[in-house]
């Protein structure tokens, strides 16, 4: 795993109540406290305070959000303030999500129905991977997302780390591949 350290990269320093927050928020979550609340007003900086905690913190950081929509627009931020650290994106991967329905007044069944977004699903496998192999990992995610996911070791074992200048032996990397369902 990558010992990478966290480097927030913003054109201003912390002002106004920032500094106290972010301090506070920093020494909250070292003292193992589970539950913060940082408050503020549209346009105060919390977006920035929260990068500021997360680069004293210097630990993988989980940032959730209500929404998609909230969740794009602190993606796009935390990757502005950390350039050279891994900021990914985790959110449900369904554009369409129709749950499976009965009417008792028509006798009518609907099937479940979805549309999966292939760029989504390749930045969840990006965001998956980056927390097993780094440390400077912020991940934005929406709630939605959490569920479904499955047990971390199944995805694990459906991995083949390989690096620059390895040799491999091609017949059992074939023959993993093929366990891991790829054809």
């Amino acid at each position: 795993m990558t010992e990478k350290a966290f480097h927030l990269t913003a054109p201003f320093e912390p002002t106004g109540d920032q500094p106290a927050a972010i301090e506070a928020l920093t020494r909250q979550i070292l003292a193992g406290g589970k539950h913060s609340t940082l408050l503020g007003v549209t346009g105060s900086g919390k977006t920035f305070t929260m990068a500021a905690v997360a680069a004293a913190l210097n630990r993988p950081t989980l940032v959730i959000a209500h929404n998609k929509t909230l969740a794009a627009q602190l993606y796009s931020e935390f990757r502005q303030f950390f350039p050279g650290n891994a900021v990914e994106y985790f959110v449900s991967y369904y554009d369409y999500y129709q749950p499976e329905a009965y009417v008792p007044a028509s006798d009518t069944y609907i099937e479940k129905e979805a549309t999966i977004n292939e760029e989504i699903d390749r930045l969840r496998l990006s965001a998956t991977r980056s927390l097993r192999e780094r440390r400077d990992v912020l991940i934005v995610a929406s709630v939605s997302c959490i569920y479904g996911l499955g047990e971390p070791e199944s995805y694990y074992g459906m991995t083949q780390p390989v690096e620059v200048g390895q040799t491999l032996d091609r017949q059992k990397l074939l023959r993993r591949l093929v366990d891991m369902l790829y054809t």
